[in-house]
């Protein structure tokens, strides 16, 4: 019992801990790259996104460039990511063309191309960007 209570415990501080770690969202756009996936002659990005804003996003388009494995500049493009409601997460899929996923190294939210949503202050889907990657490609805003 007392091994019990000490495993629970444990469990207790670890999930605080994580939630103290937890990055606040509120008035930005967290945009994941969560996997990547090779296939038919393209590489296959999945970024889960989460709008923090107070108010639901109709469109988000952001110019992107993405650099190969030596860091020179692959391809500017833009990546639709569609619309967003508030504070629920929602997962896009872009298929990157003649390219390996092993031929990615970082890729760069360059700039805001789009940002539709009523209500929204110009400019705040820019300045509230939190990108991050669950894989080996590096992601910077």
């Amino acid at each position: 019992m007392g091994t019990t209570f000490v495993r629970l415990a444990a469990l207790a501080m670890i999930a605080t801990g994580a939630a103290a770690q937890e990055v606040d969202l509120t008035g930005k756009i967290a945009i994941e790259l969560n996997t990547v996936r090779d296939g038919d002659s393209a590489c296959t990005l999945t970024f889960m996104v989460t709008n923090g804003h107070e108010t639901a996003i109709d469109q988000l388009v952001y110019e992107t460039v993405l650099f190969d494995a030596a860091g020179q500049v692959d391809r500017l493009t833009l990546f639709d990511f569609g619309a967003l409601p508030v504070g629920r997460p929602r997962v896009r899929q872009f298929a990157v063309p003649d390219v390996g996923c092993d031929g990615l190294g970082r890729v760069l939210f360059n700039g805001l191309h789009t940002c539709a949503a009523e209500g929204l202050e110009a400019g705040a889907c820019a300045a509230g960007l939190v990108p991050s990657s669950r894989v080996e490609i590096e992601v910077l805003g």
